[in-house]
């Protein structure tokens, strides 16, 4: 296959999931707005509008019935409803944002500047108050975008301080591997047991480069950031398989299963590594080799590009928390792994844009001397 047509085939598997799920049926979660997000960064990177219908309707819909933000999850459609009103300057959109950041404002703070991932949710009340590795993306990507564009002192102050305090309680000090979750009333991180969740580190390996989009240039925080990122990355070269794919609980190779939205998520923050200058060029084929290995898995289904082996929602639990990753079912089109492998096709195309351009010009310059 063709270089370009490696993105082209995830921009058929977006169309073709927009066929698949209709805007107004999805759930106001942290999955589907993952999922409308990437749509329209992925219109950002076509330089189109193709998408932007698609994620009005998603949120009039929510606009018009009614939503909650009450923990991480539910906050994470601030991503697409900020990226819609700055496309259209719509003061409904804007009215989700305010939501959202007024939560995160005046949530509770469970772990110094910390809130709690389940926040004041029905959930919540079930679950220990804790902190997960999923909230990088959930709500650290959000609050560090809106802090700066907003010119927000408070959210960019809370926004800044996130990647160290993700790095202090969940990230392994020796192994620089990330724990699913960190439980604040027994001061320990969950599991205990040097179980390494895939999609969890993904997160962190896809989401500091967007976090790192925000922090001023030459600060402590961005300096730091940089650090955990690329210290994470180098900790997780070692676990990749032959095929291209990670595990599902990836330091246990070949006891659990691969799983493509950990693979893509990281395919994603490597390939926006290298390009914008974080990661050593050694994690360019090995990001290229995971991206493109997931998209020579896409399916055909009922005649449209589906995804396949995603893992289900995954709960952090303290009862054989092993098995628990290791059983918990595969999927095709879960909405979070459709975004995953979209923010890793922007990348990869990012890239291979640039490099393009650098060698077009090598050309002219070689061609000029002779």
């Amino acid at each position: 296959m063709l270089k370009e047509s490696f993105f082209s085939k995830v921009v058929e598997l977006a169309d073709d999931s927009i066929k698949r799920y209709s805007a107004t049926k999805l759930k106001w979660q942290w999955g589907e707005a993952l999922f409308t997000y990437a749509l329209l960064r992925l219109d950002q990177e076509m330089g189109t509008n193709r998408y932007l219908p698609y994620c009005k309707d998603y949120l009039d819909a929510h606009i018009e019935k009614g939503y909650r933000v009450d923990q991480s999850d539910t906050a994470a459609p601030a991503l697409t409803a900020f990226a819609v009103y700055q496309l259209t300057g719509e003061p409904q959109y804007k009215t989700i944002v305010d939501r959202v950041v007024k939560y995160m404002k005046t949530t509770e703070r469970v772990l110094e500047y910390m809130p709690n991932h389940l926040g004041n949710s029905p959930e919540g009340w079930l679950y220990p108050k804790s902190v997960w590795v999923d909230s990088v993306m959930m709500y650290g990507v959000f609050t560090s975008w809106y802090g700066k564009a907003a010119k927000d002192d408070e959210m960019y102050d809370f926004a800044r301080r996130q990647p160290v305090l993700f790095s202090q309680y969940l990230q392994d000090p020796k192994d620089k591997l990330f724990y699913h979750s960190y439980w604040t009333k027994l001061k320990c991180t969950y599991p205990r047991n040097k179980l390494y969740w895939g999609r969890g580190n993904g997160w962190v390996i896809a989401g500091f480069p967007l976090v790192l989009e925000n922090l001023s240039e030459n600060s402590e925080e961005r300096q730091q950031a940089i650090s955990i990122f690329q210290q994470t990355s180098e900790a997780l070269l070692p676990y990749q398989r032959e095929d291209g794919f990670y595990e599902t609980v990836f330091n246990k190779v070949g006891k659990t299963y691969k799983e493509s939205s950990a693979t893509a998520l990281i395919a994603s923050g490597w390939l926006q590594g290298v390009a914008e200058g974080y990661l050593d060029e050694k994690f360019k084929q090995p990001a290229i080799k995971a991206f493109e290995a997931v998209v020579n898995s896409l399916e055909n289904k009922d005649n449209l590009l589906s995804m396949p082996m995603i893992s289900a929602p995954t709960i952090p639990t303290p009862f054989i928390p092993y098995l628990a990753y290791k059983y918990t079912p595969k999927h095709n089109d879960w909405h979070y792994g459709l975004a995953s492998l979209m923010f890793a096709a922007i990348n990869y195309h990012k890239l291979m844009t640039k490099e393009n351009s650098q060698n077009s010009v090598s050309e002219v310059v070689n061609a000029a001397h002779n």
